[in-house]
């Protein structure tokens, strides 16, 4: 049995990851090689719902970063999503201890609009 272990993590966007699927999808069609069934899946997936490229998705995830109460992971979650209203930023924060303010929402709502 092959033991896998984990080398290094990083927290992606939906944009970066449809680029990286890209680089992998050409790999095998350059070796002739047949996609699986999972990456064709997340091939597919990424397409449909990665709003934006990965220069701005990553532009706007270390933008959200900067502000006081925003996390790695919901940055990511907003920068794939693109909330267009309060509420659905409400949702994105609900398992969280804590509720965003109103300016908070509208300087998370302005980032989000600059760069749809």
């Amino acid at each position: 049995m092959i033991v896998k272990q984990i080398i290094s993590e990083e927290i992606l966007t939906l944009g970066e990851v449809r680029d990286l699927l890209e680089e992998v999808k050409k790999e095998r069609e350059n070796e002739i090689k047949e996609l699986g069934y999972e990456l064709r899946k997340a091939i597919s997936h990424a397409e449909t719902f990665g709003k934006l490229d990965a220069k701005k998705s990553r532009e706007l995830m270390d933008e959200l970063l900067k502000l006081e109460k925003m996390k790695p992971e919901i940055a990511v979650r907003i920068a794939d999503i693109l909330p267009m209203s309060n509420d659905e930023i409400r949702s994105i924060y609900a398992k969280e201890r804590y509720t965003l303010s109103e300016p908070e929402l509208k300087q998370i709502l302005e980032l989000v609009e600059k760069y749809t």
